[in-house]
């Protein structure tokens, strides 16, 4: 039977993952996309260093990702330790663990915004040099960040197998799960060892894109609207 804290814990989970997606849209696939041009130095230079207000606000959405992250790890783990304690247990220390690298990642974006912004200390660099350090260090976030998700990925696959054993949880959402984390752990493994087969890649995002989008989403939605709720009063 659903208690009352199980319920809290689902909200906060979901309203959190929900919180997250939104930031993530924000930071990468809308700011972080539109400022940085993959190999091109002078251009990404030029486009943060026009867009200080706009970059500060990547790593605004970052640091919110990175605290919400926290605090899935947390609820989650009360939201599903009736059903597995053991494995819960691993899945909440995996994503502590992830938002660990995340952090550290976002350390490299903080170094970029130095860079772009710190005109007086920079100013017995070459200017070329300023804009092949900045991307150098927005190829590291990108790099750990990688990194990250590969823990992640394993993250969700404690998620889906837990999720799986319950009867509440709908099974769709456990099946995207897992193969969200499939999608999570062959993708960034491929980017981390095998970085020259960029082609596959591609393709491995596109087949996994569904489901690493509507599995964690969904799950979060299902959390926010469902999840834990104590059974009607006759």
């Amino acid at each position: 039977m659903a208690t009352l804290s199980e319920r809290k814990s689902a909200v906060i989970a979901g309203t959190s993952i929900i919180i997250m997606a939104l930031a993530a849209f924000f930071s990468y696939g809308f700011v972080h996309e539109s400022l940085v041009v993959t190999g091109d130095a002078s251009t990404t230079y030029t486009n943060i260093t026009t867009s200080i207000s706009f970059f500060k606000g990547e790593i605004f959405g970052w640091l919110i990702i990175l605290i919400s992250d926290i605090i899935v790890a947390w609820a989650l783990y009360i939201f599903l330790k009736p059903i597995n304690k053991s494995l819960s247990l691993l899945a909440a220390w995996l994503r502590l663990i992830y938002s660990t690298i995340l952090g550290i990642a976002i350390l490299s974006l903080i170094v970029v915004l130095l860079l772009a912004t710190d005109s007086t200390g920079l100013s017995v660099i070459k200017i070329e040099q300023v804009q092949s350090f900045m991307l150098l260090f927005l190829q590291a976030f990108e790099a750990i960040w990688s990194i990250g998700l590969i823990v992640f990925g394993a993250h969700l696959l404690m998620i889906g197998y837990v999720a799986l054993q319950s009867s509440s949880i709908p099974k769709v959402i456990s099946i995207l799960l897992l193969l969200a984390s499939i999608g999570y752990i062959i993708i960034h493994l491929s980017k981390t060892f095998f970085t020259q087969y960029d082609s596959l890649i591609a393709i491995l995002n596109l087949v996994f894109m569904l489901p690493m989008v509507a599995g964690e989403l969904g799950f979060g939605i299902w959390l926010l609207v469902k999840g834990g709720k104590l059974p009607k009063r006759a």
